[in-house]
């Protein structure tokens, strides 16, 4: 199944149009014609079935035959990631957690943060094609890049982690995370967070954890967390 996306579509619509540039991938690339069905996501739990009407490569035009609304997960996993020094880490990253079951993403301007500055539509567009490459029909939320303070004085909810490398006393995650909860996991840069970060993220109760005995990249550290909450709740 080929999904596009589609965020302005809601169970109202009974006909709309694909941009110029998704007009031109269905005829040009896909081959597709007039009486041909698509499935299309608003990215917002919601997968509609379409007819094409006008095969138009500028304008293509189709009408919905059908609307499903997916069920929502009993959890939601809000990973607050500090940038990677490489940007095409961190996209695959984004990418990955997308596939795995991420609902939002922060990105995270620490003390020891290399990249400071993040590419906030490029990011978007990687999260839309990860989307519709796994056939999901949620959009993981993507929030501005925040910096540490920032972030700690919002008020917050939920199972609350942060994961680092201190030598100091901490669980494994996978011992510390419940089913069916809110969950927020603090993943640091390439240098860890400071030691004032973390007595700050203790001071707001996030629990130390520990993602296993090897040292992990930021973005591989982020994977980790992401897969062992999809399969405490699976």
């Amino acid at each position: 199944m080929q999904l596009f996306y589609n965020p302005s579509l809601d169970n109202s619509f009974k006909q709309f149009f694909f941009s110029a540039e998704e007009s031109k991938h269905i005829l040009k690339v896909l081959r597709k014609q007039e009486g041909d069905v698509l499935h299309i996501t608003n990215g917002k739990g919601y997968l509609f079935k379409a007819e094409i009407l006008v095969a138009d490569a500028r304008k293509c035009k189709a009408q919905i035959i059908s609307t499903e609304k997916s069920i929502p997960k009993r959890y939601k996993l809000h990973l607050v990631v500090a940038p990677t020094k490489m940007n095409d880490r961190y996209e695959w990253f984004l990418e990955k957690a997308t596939e795995i079951g991420v609902d939002e993403i922060t990105p995270i301007i620490c003390e020891h943060s290399e990249r400071k500055v993040i590419k906030q539509e490029r990011m978007e567009r990687v999260l839309q094609s990860a989307m519709k490459q796994s056939l999901q029909t949620n959009l993981p939320k993507l929030n501005p890049a925040i910096s540490y303070k920032e972030f700690m004085d919002q008020e917050m909810g939920g199972l609350k982690f942060i994961a680092h490398c201190d030598e100091s006393e901490k669980m494994e995650l996978k011992r510390r995370v419940a089913a069916d909860k809110d969950i927020i996991i603090l993943i640091g840069p390439e240098g860890d967070f400071s030691k004032s970060e973390i007595s700050l993220a203790e001071s707001k109760n996030f629990v130390p954890v520990s993602l296993g005995n090897n040292r992990l990249r930021t973005e591989t550290a982020a994977i980790v967390a992401c897969t062992t909450v999809s399969i405490i709740n699976s």
